[in-house]
């Protein structure tokens, strides 16, 4: 699929591993010339050899220093100064307990997952709007609409973030250029199996290596497997006065019904019957 997009130019934060290293490559995959930012070479280096070898024609220039910091920004816009898409990317604080946290914990945390992000869409957004195009997309956490309670540092910081956008983005999108927020769950990164080996090193009493080398060895070769969860409960828009309201529109006249009545009413509707 054509997504548009091909020959534009794009920053992508913390791009070396995880989300922001798929980021690249999905763009990258679509002909965007991509400039990486991370703080270690070896990795960063190993990923944009890899997108260079898959697309050919497409330039990528990597950055290695700390987007957190007024130098690895100032870094990464002397690379790229003129980008058409900015993708915002940054490891969370670490989880633990709000009683133990300190205000340098928070401005710490505050300053890489708000601040920056914030900074990084001030220096872009105004070239953005005059060209006419521009697409921004702050990647943060399934936690900002699902707070959890360990993650106070990382729940408060994005939530900030996603104020300040909402807000923003209703000026920017009339010049094209959007701003949208990702809030992934859990994803098999380096830095979850990290955070989860601490805590579980924490609970036996013995160092991190044992708990992550262990872990590691056991799923070397093993293909991962679909979890089988519960299927998602569908929603299903209410009629009324013969239409079906659309859901932006409408979101009350929304709600959960159970599986024969959404077989039902497509019935009704299609004449056809569908298995769902």
């Amino acid at each position: 699929m054509d997504l548009g997009i091909k020959g534009r130019r794009a920053i992508v934060c913390a791009s070396s591993k995880g989300l922001g290293r798929a980021c690249a490559m999905a763009l990258a995959n679509e002909g965007v010339h991509v400039t990486l930012t991370a703080r270690g070479a070896e990795a960063l280096k190993k990923t944009a050899d890899e997108i260079r070898k898959a697309n050919p024609g497409v330039t990528v220039t990597e950055i290695v220093g700390d987007i957190t910091t007024p130098a690895g920004r100032e870094a990464v816009l002397k690379a790229c100064p003129d980008p058409d898409i900015l993708i915002n990317n940054a490891g969370g604080p670490p989880p633990g307990d709000f009683r133990n946290w300190t205000r340098d914990d928070w401005i710490k945390a505050i300053d890489a997952n708000m601040l920056t992000p914030i900074e990084l869409i001030k220096a872009t957004v105004d070239g953005m709007m005059a060209r006419k195009f521009g697409r921004i997309v702050n990647i943060t956490s399934a936690a900002v609409k699902a707070p959890i309670e360990m993650l106070g540092l990382s729940n408060g910081a994005r939530a900030g973030l996603t104020g300040f956008v909402a807000g923003l983005s209703r000026k920017t999108v009339i010049n094209n250029v959007t701003i949208n927020g990702l809030l992934p769950g859990p994803f098999d990164t380096d830095r979850l199996r990290g955070h989860r080996a601490r805590s579980e090193a924490e609970k036996r009493g013995i160092t991190f290596d044992a708990v992550d080398g262990g872990a590691r060895q056991a799923q070397s070769g093993r293909p991962l497997r679909r979890s089988r969860g519960v299927r998602p409960r569908l929603r299903f828009p209410v009629r009324r006065q013969g239409r079906l309201h659309h859901r932006a529109k409408h979101p009350a006249r929304w709600r959960r019904v159970p599986g024969y009545a959404v077989k039902a009413v497509w019935y009704e509707r299609t004449g056809r019957r569908r298995r769902f």
